[in-house]
């Protein structure tokens, strides 16, 4: 028997329905320019992912929003701050 409670189709053995007992946490969307190739996508999913209480970012090229995951709300500030020092701009949330 596997030590995990989840199977690979996503069912949980525990009894427990839903998710996973992991706190997902906020999910915020921001829209940032200049954005063009994997090389935008690799420093801006760094710097952002850097940020203290971060835990997940995902960037879309072509749409050019930027959703940034934590235990608690971003602060915009830093946000903004790290993007505009990587080279690209924050022009606010999605």
């Amino acid at each position: 028997m596997s030590s995990s409670c989840c199977s690979t189709d996503g069912t949980c053995s525990t009894g427990t329905t839903g998710r996973a007992e992991v706190t997902e946490g906020v999910t915020t969307t921001y829209a940032v320019s200049g954005m063009t190739c994997g090389h935008c996508e690799a420093t801006l999913t760094k710097v952002l992912g850097e940020l203290e209480g971060v835990t997940a970012v995902d960037v879309d090229l072509h749409t050019g929003r930027v959703t940034v995951t934590g235990a608690t709300e971003p602060d915009d500030a830093a946000v903004s701050e790290v993007v505009d020092e990587a080279g690209y701009e924050l022009t606010g949330r999605a």
